[in-house]
């Protein structure tokens, strides 16, 4: 027997409406891109089913958006387990993949600060369930109940967690400067000076206490450890611009809501740098130098809340 047309368009309809919700709900628990569309890809298939299961006599889907925002939910949070424990190895500071929105998420700025990477730095320090809590809460407005449906806990164990991941997060809150223009025009400033090797003037554009974090995984060629202050990050970067070498390419963009400069060798993507600025100065740099990471820098992605 082969499904019927109705309960095809029943499935598809509310899952294309919702899939930017779902990416955006993934993405915040992995921190990966290519993870997040994964579990979307298996959320589909979900969804799908119980569509087609309902449209056959089983049980009515009443809140699409919840449920799917369930589903996806409780396969992000089993994959986030198993990623937990991968990164438990990670050679050198972890950063998440960098995520070019469709249209730039500045214009919300709850949306922006949440899939911004100090955020999701600190993310990463919560435990999984704290992670989830946290983000369909506090980022998404989900009220407990629903919170409780798409952890599988009860609704005393979800506002304890929440409270625990409030005050977790509260106590590393970055400082999140709400000004897109202020920020594009201090790291129009940082680019120019970065890209000449000016040492002078990366040092009147950074923040005394400027920290610089690269990723190369263990694969590419990066900084172990965190550059902190304004002189060393200065330095580190006029050296990676002397020994860059020809066939160089520098495109300015935007990353996790962060103004960006994606530097490429003969059309291959080397280093993506998203730029975190506060006031007038930069306060810190993520250089994203791990090849599996980069492979989807040009592909514009939907984010919403």
């Amino acid at each position: 027997m082969t499904d019927s047309p109705s309960a095809d368009d029943a499935a598809t309809g509310p899952f294309v409406e919702h899939r930017p919700l779902l990416f955006t709900v993934a993405y915040e628990l992995l921190g990966s891109a290519a993870d997040a569309e994964d579990v979307v890809q298996e959320t589909w298939l979900r969804w799908s089913r119980a569509v087609h299961a309902a449209a056959g006599g089983g049980e009515e889907i009443r809140d699409p958006r919840a449920y799917l925002v369930a589903v996806v939910t409780r396969l992000g949070l089993n994959h986030l387990r198993t990623l937990k424990r991968r990164r438990e190895d990670y050679v050198g500071p972890w950063l998440p993949e960098p995520v070019r929105g469709v249209d730039d998420p500045v214009a919300d700025a709850l949306l922006a600060e949440s899939v911004g990477v100090a955020m999701l730095l600190v993310l990463e320090t919560l435990s999984p369930l704290e992670r989830a809590v946290f983000v369909l809460g506090e980022v998404f407005g989900f009220g407990t109940a629903e919170i409780a449906a798409a952890t599988g806990r009860s609704p005393a164990a979800v506002r304890q967690t929440a409270h625990r991941a409030r005050e977790h997060v509260q106590a590393r809150r970055p400082r999140f400067d709400p000004s897109p223009q202020q920020r594009a025009e201090v790291a129009r400033r940082f680019v120019v000076a970065a890209q000449a090797g000016d040492v002078e003037g990366l040092m009147d554009v950074l923040a005394p206490d400027v920290v610089s974090l690269s990723d190369g995984g263990g694969v590419a060629s990066a900084a172990r450890r965190p550059i902190r202050g304004a002189e060393m990050v200065a330095a580190f970067l006029a050296g990676l611009v002397r020994t860059a070498g020809a066939g160089t390419r520098w495109e300015e963009g935007s990353y996790n809501g962060l103004p960006a400069v994606v530097v490429r060798r003969d059309g291959t993507a080397e280093v993506a740098v998203l730029v975190d600025t506060f006031g007038d100065r930069v306060t810190a740099l993520y250089l994203v130098r791990n090849p599996e990471k980069l492979g989807g820098l040009d592909e514009a992605r939907p984010l919403a809340r």
